[in-house]
């Protein structure tokens, strides 16, 4: 049957016969080009437009800028289509060494074959930071003649065709060779702007092409990067919660549910993922790919991204200042995730003290504290110190109402971490069968610089989570002596 439609359908553009879509079919969202109509075929997309049930009961509509996200075997061939349904007549490639291997050389073959003129850049580096640098380099090489950018690659090539694609007003297509992170369906960018990690506003993709072929190929370590940075969600979503109750933080249960839902698939997959089996490898990178399109819902990154990724923000600033070792984005937010898990494990036994608490933020002296910040961030801190002076985290006159709201919610919140939290201990020996170190001495961080890693996540943006919980209830010391 598919291919009789596959058969009918070349036969009517081959004459520019105009046709309708046929609710069902496997062809959609036809666009005009010249004189004739051209589909994107449905085969392997996903169904992106019924994730979230509408009206939602939060009260808000839910929109998100893809258009389609095509996974499995063999979509990468779905490209010129893709790239006629956004009325594309020239694209701009963009990829780096080793995505150029991975895929880029397939992609000009596809297009030249389709007779698709473009033009490209190929981001000579091993490594790519994902910094000034790079967003520069990408757009002192764009070709202005083009009308549509192609992403070849995962993380930072990504992120950094989304602000390419955001400042040239043109749109994105993002073909993925590796299902490393979640950031392919987001309209932001993870950078580092002025040795700051920070989340700038950009432009999702368009379409997203997914090929199994392509993916399961991926190393080893990206796999399981992939994987990692959706183990992350478990604190996101509880931390989501947590504000919900103390701050009156807008919280959605529906997209919350949506990345459950996805978590609990990724981590079913596991197993299969090490063994680069095609269905885990899909079933992660759609997992990936909706937790995107979460945070789109949410228009705020609170669905997947808490305490663990700053953990994974403050190493990579460390990074930057001091040459100190770091990994990929994924496999240290699992890496954090781990600690974080442990330390809402210690809150769940423990009784507030109100009296402790007032003692605590009273006696707190931010001076001090920026003294240990800039000693233990470098220039890093400047920026954050700035951020405070904005955005008032330490402001002792508005702690009375957060712990009045704490105490009088303090079951509910245990409740909230129990429900979403997994044990530690299952969470370690997963952590184990995806070869992700369990022990931060991996990233020669040792018992000081753990504690003050998780003292300084409260200070990379004004979101509350685990840290600022702590300092609230006045036991950061002992949760301290716990990492």
């Amino acid at each position: 049957c598919c291919r009789m439609v596959s058969i009918v359908r070349e036969y009517l553009l081959s004459d520019n016969i105009h046709y309708q879509v046929i609710p069902g079919s496997n062809i959609i969202n036809l666009q005009k080009t010249g004189q004739r109509t051209v589909p994107c075929p449905r085969e392997n997309a996903m169904n992106i437009h019924t994730l979230i049930k509408t009206p939602c009961p939060c009260g808000r509509d839910h929109t998100a800028s893809v258009k389609d996200v095509l996974s499995g075997p063999g979509v990468i061939a779905q490209l010129p289509s893709c790239a006629a349904r956004l009325n594309a007549k020239k694209p701009f490639l963009l990829s780096d060494v080793h995505t150029q291997k991975a895929a880029g050389q397939t992609v000009r073959r596809i297009l030249d074959e389709a007779g698709i003129a473009w033009s490209g850049y190929v981001i000579e580096k091993e490594t790519l930071p994902p910094d000034e640098w790079v967003v520069g380099s990408a757009v002192m090489h764009y070709d202005p003649s083009c009308d549509l950018i192609i992403g070849i690659g995962s993380g930072v090539i990504n992120d950094t065709c989304k602000l390419l694609a955001s400042v040239s007003g043109n749109p994105y297509i993002i073909v993925a060779t590796a299902p490393s992170m979640d950031g392919y369906a987001s309209a932001t960018s993870s950078m580092d702007r002025d040795e700051l990690k920070c989340s700038l506003p950009s432009r999702c993709a368009d379409i997203i092409i997914g090929d199994t072929d392509i993916l399961c190929q991926a190393p080893l370590h990206m796999l399981s990067s992939g994987i990692g940075d959706m183990i992350a969600k478990y604190v996101s979503i509880t931390e989501w919660r947590i504000s919900h109750v103390i701050n009156g933080e807008y919280y959605c249960e529906q997209i919350a549910q949506l990345v459950r839902s996805s978590l609990a698939k990724c981590t079913a997959n596991a197993d299969g993922l090490m063994k680069r089996d095609p269905e885990a490898v899909q079933a992660v990178f759609e997992g990936l790919i909706i937790t995107g399109i979460a945070m789109a819902y949410a228009g705020v990154s609170r669905p997947a991204s808490g305490s663990e990724h700053y953990f994974s923000h403050v190493w990579d600033m460390r990074a930057l200042q001091f040459g100190t070792p770091s990994e990929m984005h994924g496999i240290q937010c699992a890496m954090a995730a781990l600690p974080v898990v442990r330390l809402y494990e210690w809150l769940e036994h423990y009784t507030p003290d109100p009296e402790k608490a007032r003692a605590f933020v009273s006696s707190f002296d931010y001076d001090e504290w920026k003294t240990v910040l800039r000693s233990f961030l470098g220039e890093s801190a400047e920026t954050m110190i700035a951020l405070e002076q904005r955005e008032g985290k330490y402001d002792k006159t508005k702690h009375p109402a957060r712990l009045h709201t704490i105490l009088e919610h303090w079951d509910e919140l245990v409740r909230i971490m129990k429900e979403e939290l997994p044990a530690s201990h299952e969470l370690e020996a997963l952590l184990e069968k995806l070869h992700i170190p369990t022990e931060l001495s991996a990233l020669d961080i040792d018992s000081e610089k753990a504690r003050l890693t998780f003292l300084a996540t409260k200070d990379i943006r004004d979101k509350y989570v685990l840290a600022r919980l702590a300092w609230d209830l006045g036991v950061t010391d002992e949760l301290c002596a716990l990492l």
